[in-house]
């Protein structure tokens, strides 16, 4: 495992390759939640929860703030359980390399207020995610490993909340950018999941937080 601060010059040529690197080769997939009945999860996601407490609310909600024009995917469960973590898995794509990107808006929760992107998603106990938190000012990387979290990069950004908010994942073998508002705010590798899995949405405790325009590019071969 090895992190960095995005230094500008390094942090260019990285990005420049990274990018010449995934455009040869891409799939994308966008999804809007404007069409989506409302009350339950939207079609072609599922929804999991990783470690304890009850049970995950994931609705279609109105937000006449959203960047989209009117309706979100939110996570509506006010749950304090620390360690517990609801999950909204979108299925019809498995890839190993992606960039996933979402807005976010950060509503309530008093234990934290928290927003994030899963790749290489395996199961429940096993994927990676990065994830923006409105109480911390802060956006942290994990790898969730049966059904542990071990961070291995983070930066101290300010997230604010009731606003919207734009976070990005870019994954090619074993390197990892995240952006948080068009900026790279770090870069790392890690070894742990090196296969392809699934992407997906995440949020902590008794987060409630809204979605809106979930962008998906695969880069893997077809």
């Amino acid at each position: 495992m090895h992190t960095r601060k995005p230094h500008v010059a390094g942090a260019l040529l990285f990005a420049a390759l990274f990018a010449l690197a995934f455009a040869a080769r891409a799939e994308e997939v966008l999804v809007h939640f404007d069409t989506s009945p409302g009350a339950r999860p939207p079609a072609d996601f599922s929804v999991a929860l990783t470690g304890g407490g009850g049970p995950v609310a994931w609705v279609i909600t109105d937000d006449p703030t959203a960047p989209s024009g009117g309706k979100v995917l939110a996570q509506t469960s006010t749950d304090k359980t620390s360690d517990r973590f609801p999950l909204c898995i979108y299925e019809p794509l498995t890839a190993k390399d992606v960039e996933v990107v979402v807005q976010f808006k950060a509503v309530a929760g008093k234990v934290d207020q928290a927003a994030g992107l899963v790749a290489r998603f395996r199961d429940k106990d096993n994927y990676y995610i990065t994830r923006a938190n409105a109480l911390e000012n802060n956006v942290r990387l994990y790898k969730v490993v049966k059904g542990h979290r071990k961070q291995f990069a983070g930066a101290n950004v300010p997230v604010s909340a009731g606003a919207w908010h734009r976070l990005k994942l870019a994954v090619q073998g074993i390197h990892f950018q995240v952006f948080f508002d068009e900026k790279l705010v770090f870069e790392a590798t890690d070894e742990t999941f090196t296969g392809a899995g699934k992407v997906g949405l995440w949020t902590k405790a008794d987060s409630v937080t809204y979605f809106d325009n979930l962008s998906i590019m695969a880069h893997d071969p077809r």
